[in-house]
């Protein structure tokens, strides 16, 4: 009996951890651009239908179609300089190498092309965003951050002292 609950413990630990391992796998709002929509706690891809070209989070690249093939590269070429990618829409592609499927991407997302109705992450006041270093008010989560952790030390270093404010033995 007691080999019993021993098990049943030790699998319902195993299911919290690895729970809380999945939730942490699924989060990169820090890795997101400051152009990208709000709303999306994980992103591996944008897919934007203006440019009909995709930007790969992870690796902060992008991929687009040249010359008859598919290239990747940090910045966009020099023929989507008037793009306007704060104000143009995105969309979500959780999939790897979307451009694989690139003609179903264009057919399915055309509706957004020319679209300006999203929010980007730099615009957003919900304090989930700050976390990302493009968001204007990151320096000052980053602040915020160190005072709050520095208070949780200062706690600390006062229970070990005594009611004169002397370090107990």
């Amino acid at each position: 009996m007691r080999h019993l609950f021993v098990l049943i413990t030790a699998l319902f630990l195993v299911s919290i951890l690895n729970a809380q391992v999945s939730v942490n796998l699924n989060y990169n709002l820090d890795k997101q651009p400051a152009w990208g929509p709000t709303g999306y706690d994980y992103v591996e891809y944008y897919y934007l239908p203006d440019i009909e070209a995709y930007y790969y989070v992870p690796q902060q690249r992008y991929y687009y179609y040249d010359s008859g093939r598919w290239i990747y590269s940090s910045n966009l070429p020099s023929r989507f300089k008037s793009y306007d990618i704060y104000n143009s829409y995105k969309v979500v592609v959780n999939e790897p190498k979307p451009w694989r499927n690139h003609k179903a991407y264009r057919e399915q997302y055309i509706i957004y092309k020319d679209r300006h109705d999203q929010h980007p992450i730099r615009d957003s006041r919900d304090s989930k965003y700050f976390v990302n270093k493009n968001h204007p008010e990151h320096s000052n989560w980053v602040k915020q951050q160190k005072h709050d952790n520095g208070n949780r030390n200062d706690g600390n270093k006062n229970n070990n002292r005594d009611k004169r404010g002397k370090n107990k033995k």
